[in-house]
């Protein structure tokens, strides 16, 4: 090969390599096009490689502790957040698009502001329930007591979405909670209470007696020397409240014997300090 010929054969390459870059500018239409299918493969990358991180993480978790409503719109939502950034750069990449991809910035600020403005309280709740979910103060089938604008409530969390926390009662009531509350707002989690080892001595008493009661409650549990789980407001009504002494019992007794001598006992206590079971509710009794 004459070294004419590779000077020429250097020429063309040189010709064909100005030739591919001016078509591939930005400002051409086949640049255009081609970019735009770069960034949508680049979209769709990202999109899967979400996909998969998310699906590895739940097969390392407790199914039954994971809310896949949530866990999929928080997928979803990543999915939209990667797609809406990747066309926003390729805009801003594109002269011809580069005005339009200014304008949607300024028009998604807009619309965040009036947006925020106008949801403050369902934004809230998804700000929580997200929080939740990666904070998991509590999980589904937890027993928790609140406070509600009926008094304390003892339900089981029998489900947890992004926007609220639904509680299961005893008495079959649903205590719906919104997120930005549930998360504020101190909890007490009683799944001892829950414990099928544990024993239960519910009783009544009056609104003026509930310190006291629960104090005498306590006291007695002492005396007892067995391990006590608590004692919680199970119902509350506009005069009178439930109270729940729950208890260990020895393994030395029968739970059903030391359960009924505990009820007893609980109830002699309160009548000595002049604390007597509401009009029309029962003595203390084993739950």
């Amino acid at each position: 090969m004459t070294f004419g010929r590779v000077v020429r054969i250097m020429n063309d390459l040189d010709s064909l390599s100005r030739d591919v870059e001016q078509w591939l500018q930005p400002d051409t239409l086949l640049g255009a096009v081609a970019y735009l299918a770069l960034f949508c493969v680049l979209a769709s990358l990202l999109s899967r490689a979400l996909k998969v991180t998310i699906q590895t993480a739940l097969t390392h978790a407790k199914h039954e502790h994971v809310d896949r409503t949530a866990v999929n719109f928080l997928r979803q939502l990543g999915v939209l957040v990667i797609w809406i950034f990747v066309l926003t750069l390729y805009a801003h990449l594109i002269p011809a698009l580069r005005a339009l991809g200014t304008a949607m910035l300024a028009g998604a600020s807009v619309a965040s502001i009036v947006l925020g403005l106008a949801a403050q309280s369902t934004l809230g709740n998804l700000v929580a329930g997200i929080s939740i979910l990666i904070y998991r103060p509590f999980r589904l089938g937890d027993l928790l007591q609140i406070s509600a604008p009926t008094g304390p409530e003892v339900g089981t969390v029998v489900m947890l979405s992004l926007g609220y926390t639904i509680l299961g009662t005893q008495d079959g009531r649903r205590v719906i909670v919104p997120n930005s509350v549930a998360i504020s707002q101190v909890a007490v989690n009683l799944n001892a209470f829950a414990s099928q080892d544990a024993l239960t001595v519910n009783f009544w008493v009056s609104r003026a007696d509930l310190v006291r009661a629960r104090t005498v409650a306590l006291e007695l549990a002492q005396q007892l020397h067995v391990q006590t789980l608590g004692c919680f407001v199970a119902r509350t009504e506009p005069a009178d409240v439930q109270l729940s002494l729950v208890l260990q019992a020895p393994a030395t007794q029968a739970p059903a014997a030391f359960g009924a001598n505990a009820a007893q006992r609980l109830a002699d206590a309160l009548q000595r300090r002049g604390i007597t079971p509401p009009p029309g509710k029962p003595a203390p009794s084993l739950g």
